[in-house]
């Protein structure tokens, strides 16, 4: 008897977690008190679809409080089901009301449903974010290169947040145009006597057209000076110069070589040829000897010039020399 009346209250017991579990009653309680019209078979009906009903309750007591309106159960349900988070989403319709920023449910659940947190996006609004730049590094015209650092002071734009360009953007739009105010100035004496040159040329440009954040302001925190980009051109191209002239030095020499060793082989052809002469010489005088042309006295006189000829030349070889 004991056993089962123990059974029994084993089963009793597990019947009203079943029951609570998929009735939420002290849930409905709740939301009844705080004012919020929400029947049991709603939330029954949402244990089945596996929505945490504590959650979307819990929502609409905080959109009820807050007094807004146009927020209604089927909305929230079907924005969690789309996977979004409804508590950030109602978090944020609750602080743009109190802010008096034009934020609508469809507006802020898109947002939510693209990746952003729209949360933190209506706490920009009110509270701006600062943003620093990496060094951005450029060139005035007198050659001197500028190292410059800027804090961007940046809203959210809460019309812009769904397909709007992120911080990056941002960045990049804004070093884009410190580069371009430095590169434009014609000394860069001129950039550090007056900064803020830099920032309103930069702000004139509208950087912040198509992103999700509106530019306030934008501060040149830092300038430092680089290295001498124009004299370390001019020496580079100096160099360059330089390395032109020796090749071309170089080529002239190698041809004033070959041209010599040209001439070289040219004269020790005309040897050649001398020497080819001189071998018929003999024969020439064989012949002339067997004709007749030619006799022996005469021999003797050519032979007689030819040693003055070598006597002269042995002695006044020096003079010519020297």
């Amino acid at each position: 008897m004991e056993i089962s009346i123990i059974i029994l209250g084993v089963v009793l017991v597990a019947l009203l977690c079943v029951f609570f579990y998929y009735v939420p009653f002290f849930l409905w309680i709740s939301a009844r008190v705080s004012g919020v019209r929400i029947s049991l078979l709603q939330l029954v009906l949402m244990r089945i679809r596996k929505v945490p009903a504590s959650v979307i309750v819990r929502a609409m007591i905080e959109a009820h409080k807050a007094g807004l309106t146009g927020v209604t159960r089927d909305d929230l349900e079907a924005h969690y089901l789309a996977g979004g988070d409804v508590e950030k989403v109602v978090h944020a319709l609750v602080s743009a009301a109190k802010a008096n920023i034009d934020l609508g449910f469809k507006m802020a659940t898109a947002i939510d449903l693209a990746g952003r947190d729209v949360f933190q996006a209506v706490q920009m609004s009110v509270n701006p974010k600062v943003i620093d730049t990496p060094p951005v590094t450029a060139v005035a015209k007198d050659g001197i290169q500028l190292i410059a650092k800027a804090r961007v002071t940046v809203r959210a734009n809460i019309r812009q947040l769904v397909g709007g360009a992120g911080e990056d953007t941002v960045l990049a739009r804004v070093g884009e145009g410190i580069v371009s105010s430095i590169g434009s100035s014609e000394s860069h004496k001129q950039v550090l006597e007056n900064p803020d040159s830099i920032s309103k040329l930069v702000l004139r440009k509208g950087l912040d057209s198509g992103t999700a954040f509106e530019i306030l302001s934008i501060d040149i925190a830092d300038i430092d000076i680089g290295k001498n980009i124009g004299a370390a051109l001019q020496i580079d191209q100096a160099q360059a110069d330089k390395n032109i002239a020796q090749a071309k030095a170089e080529e002239r020499r190698a041809m004033a070589i070959a041209l010599e060793q040209e001439m070289k082989a040219k004269a020790q052809e005309a040897r050649a040829k001398v020497i080819e002469a001189e071998a018929e010489l003999p024969k020439a005088m064989a012949a002339a000897f067997a004709s007749g042309n030619l006799g022996i006295m005469d021999y003797y006189r050519m032979k007689n010039v030819q040693a003055d000829t070598i006597m002269r030349e042995t002695i006044a070889g020096p003079a010519d020399e020297k």
